[in-house]
């Protein structure tokens, strides 16, 4: 596939969620049809790199007249063709004739494919190259020699990436029957006739539906990722109103609403999408994206801080307020919507397995499965808050709560590091140093002073912190940048031909597990002044990888050059003229300095 699995998405809620949303199906479709007249060839479906073309003639199959409709695109894009398997049964590939001169059989399908989805179930599809046969049952002689028949094709079309809206498109085709003998004559392997569709419950699989919903989003309440923040909530809220039973349950309400109100806007952007683009909000293809996944990680890196208890987290003043006027309500609103927030991190699975059914249903019917997970959600703390002596058959806390607390952080790390490992390899190095880093300012911030510590003592150790944070995230985190410079793999027969073509090499020793060298690359060969010296004065570039003892560089730094370690740079001259070398990483003015004293050479 051409794409990562998102992580997790074999989890069982996730397998079970798509299983039985896709049996919530679509009576009314999503596309109306789209004529296309007089044209035989029309591209059906595209997404990125991948395409679907058909091609629509009068042919005949043996001593069978008809029409094909030939199929050619990529391999990862599919059509579904068995309606128990597709993930919605009413979305299966359909191809329909219609005309005043003929009357058209069941059309012949291809022997269809097995495809394997990310969550690993199984589906029937038609894919890349196929063809389609609709043999004429019935011939009226028309009044002119020339008919016109109208095919529509419909269905859903998926890569392994993504599904797209259902389409339905009408080509129109002339064909004159006087001239069936010249028709195409076409060949099509196991045809086979399309079967008819299951017939399911509409009711039944619509409150089925709703109830996995439902259920999913109770299980984001037990999601480590929003349990810093459940104590300080539900005691809150119910603090508030210890002493009147119905402002207890206003601000339960309140809370849920806050809850509702992500899902809702969760909702208005998937509706937005369809109804602007024709596209749908996947929740899955954040977690594709590279820097989506180093927040995400990193954010969960701070919770397990948090966890260990090495700072303690803060609700802001506006969510935590506990001004009497309106008796909190607003504050009960933004506090759901901080929990609903922060569940996100650690459920993507679900939310990813729930627009994963959304993208597939009528947006009245996808608004209402999202909002079920809302609701979900909600239950609980509205229980809670309307029945506040639950609260005291809850275990007391202890020192069990403490192990327990620390027990999830371990959790929240192993997701973590979970999530690093998806990155690309390079994006991953980074973002694993900074982690490293981030904990250091944190456990700093968070240690270092406390409610006696003088203003400026606080001040000096927190903008260390930042500081220390920002040049190390500067460092680690943009490993992305365009490169520059076209450095060469170290070569010494390269180098041996450079300097005898009277060419100069500039030599640039660095390792993997080098900080320094890393510096080196941000703050020397990034810079575009020093790049274009190098291109204008035809310097060979060389980079001499020393991560490992038997590279050849590694030799090279020792026995060659006499260089005890790196970073290290090295310009090569022409003739009895002395490299310069540079160690350390300042000396990015000194190395174009002497670039600037080369003569300029245009590369042929």
């Amino acid at each position: 596939m051409k794409s990562k699995q998102t992580l997790f998405s074999k989890n069982i809620w996730v397998i079970i969620l798509l299983s039985v949303f896709c049996a919530w199906g679509n009576e009314n479709g999503s596309n109306s049809a789209i004529p296309d007249t007089n044209s035989a060839s029309i591209l059906f479906a595209e997404y990125e790199q991948e395409y679907s073309k058909i091609h629509i003639e009068p042919a005949r199959l043996n001593s069978q007249f008809g029409f094909v409709a030939i199929f050619e695109g990529t391999s990862d894009l599919h059509y579904y063709a068995n309606p128990e398997t597709a993930p919605v049964p009413e979305y299966i590939l359909t191809i329909k004739a219609e005309s005043d001169d003929f009357t058209f059989d069941e059309p012949n399908l291809p022997q269809s494919k097995i495809f394997n989805d990310p969550l690993g179930n199984q589906a029937d599809v038609y894919a890349g190259n196929f063809t389609v046969f609709i043999p004429i049952q019935n011939y009226e002689s028309p009044e002119t020699s020339t008919s016109t028949i109208n095919i529509t094709i419909s269905g859903q079309v998926c890569t392994s990436a993504t599904c797209l809206l259902p389409i339905t498109k009408s080509i129109q085709i002339e064909a004159n029957w006087n001239n069936r003998e010249t028709w195409t004559q076409v060949n099509i392997e196991n045809p086979s006739v399309s079967e008819e569709p299951v017939e399911t419950s509409s009711s039944r699989s619509i409150w089925l539906a709703l109830g996995m919903a439902f259920l999913a989003g109770l299980t984001l309440n037990i999601m480590p990722c929003v349990w810093p923040v459940l104590p300080l909530i539900v005691m809150r809220i119910v603090n508030q109103a210890k002493m009147n039973r119905s402002v207890s349950v206003a601000l339960g309400l309140s809370f849920c609403i806050g809850v509702l109100l992500f899902f809702v806007i969760l909702a208005g952007a998937n509706i937005a999408l369809q109804l602007i683009s024709g596209t749908v909000l996947q929740w899955g293809d954040q977690f594709r994206n590279p820097v989506f996944v180093s927040v995400m990680a990193l954010l969960l890196v701070l919770l397990s801080l948090f966890m260990f208890g090495v700072f303690t987290f803060t609700v802001p003043s506006v969510i935590s307020s506990k001004q009497s006027s309106g008796k909190g309500y607003l504050s009960a609103v933004g506090m759901g919507l901080l929990a609903a927030v922060l569940s996100t991190p650690c459920s993507f699975g679900i939310l990813a397995a729930a627009f994963a059914w959304a993208q597939s249903q009528p947006l009245v019917k996808s608004t209402f499965g999202i909002m079920f997970i809302g609701l979900g959600m909600a239950l609980p703390y509205f229980v809670l808050t309307s029945v506040p002596g639950l609260l005291n058959r809850l275990p007391k806390p202890g020192r069990w709560m403490e192990i327990f607390k620390q027990g999830v952080g371990f959790i929240l790390l192993i997701i973590a590091v979970k999530l690093i490992i998806a990155l690309p390899e390079a994006r991953a190095h980074g973002v694993l140093y900074f982690s490293v880093v981030l904990a250091f300012c944190t456990w700093m911030w968070g240690t270092w002073i406390d409610f006696n510590t003088k203003p400026a003592k606080k001040w000096l150790v927190r903008i260390f912190a930042i500081t220390l944070a920002s040049i190390a995230g500067w460092t680690f985190l943009s490993t992305e940048t365009t490169k520059l410079i076209d450095w060469q793999s170290y070569d010494d027969k390269a180098i041996k031909n450079a300097i005898d073509s009277n060419q100069p090499v500039l030599i640039k020793f660095t390792a993997d597990w080098c900080f320094s060298c890393q510096v080196v690359e941000k703050s020397v060969y990034s810079r575009k002044d020093i790049a274009n010296l190098i291109k204008s004065k035809n310097i060979l570039p060389i980079k001499a990888d020393t991560t490992e003892q038997d590279f050849p560089a590694t030799i090279a730094l020792k026995k060659v050059y006499n260089e005890p370690g790196v970073p290290v740079s090295i310009l090569l001259l022409p003739g009895p003229n002395p490299p310069f070398t540079w160690r350390g990483i300042l000396f990015a003015t000194d190395l174009k300095k002497q670039l600037e004293q080369l003569p300029d050479i245009k590369r042929e």
